[in-house]
């Protein structure tokens, strides 16, 4: 094997790369070998028997199928969760999605005439003390009371 490490060098330092990126094409090593000078290996660079390869980057294959199962709600059962359940799920911010939900329903319940003012008001204030858990801890409520709700 022939000893190319000044080609090399030169090679690295022209192209402005490290080392390990500089190719030789192997057909014409001899050629390779004869270049001693700066100018020699440029001229090998414009023929195209010296040239870089291209940077290597990390695969994101691996990334993006474990991104597509966690999509679908995959892999994120309790054995890959590390912060407590506060700390993944804000309880302030749960409780203003679920008492806006609450109130849009019983609004919309006041304006089709389901319920009249009186019981708007009451559900109004029960939701806001907590009584509700859920909207259809709600409409739990509303069936025992006798209220039909489609």
């Amino acid at each position: 094997m022939v000893d190319l490490s000044i080609q090399r060098r030169l090679a690295a330092e022209i192209l402005g790369v490290g080392e390990g990126r500089v190719r030789f094409d192997p057909e014409n090593l001899e050629k390779v070998e004869s270049a001693l000078t700066r100018e020699d290996v440029k001229k090998l660079i414009r023929e195209g028997i010296i040239w870089v390869e291209p940077r290597r980057r990390n695969s994101r294959g691996r990334w993006k199928e474990r991104h597509e199962k966690r999509r679908r709600g995959h892999r994120r059962g309790p054995g890959k969760r590390k912060g407590a359940k506060n700390a993944r799920e804000d309880p302030k911010e749960r409780w203003v999605n679920t008492i806006r939900k609450i109130r849009r329903f019983i609004k919309w319940m006041r304006d089709s005439e389901v319920i009249d003012t009186v019981t708007y008001r009451k559900l109004y204030r029960l939701a806001k003390g907590g009584a509700f858990k859920s909207l259809s801890d709600l409409k739990r409520h509303l069936a025992a009371l006798g209220i039909q709700v489609r």
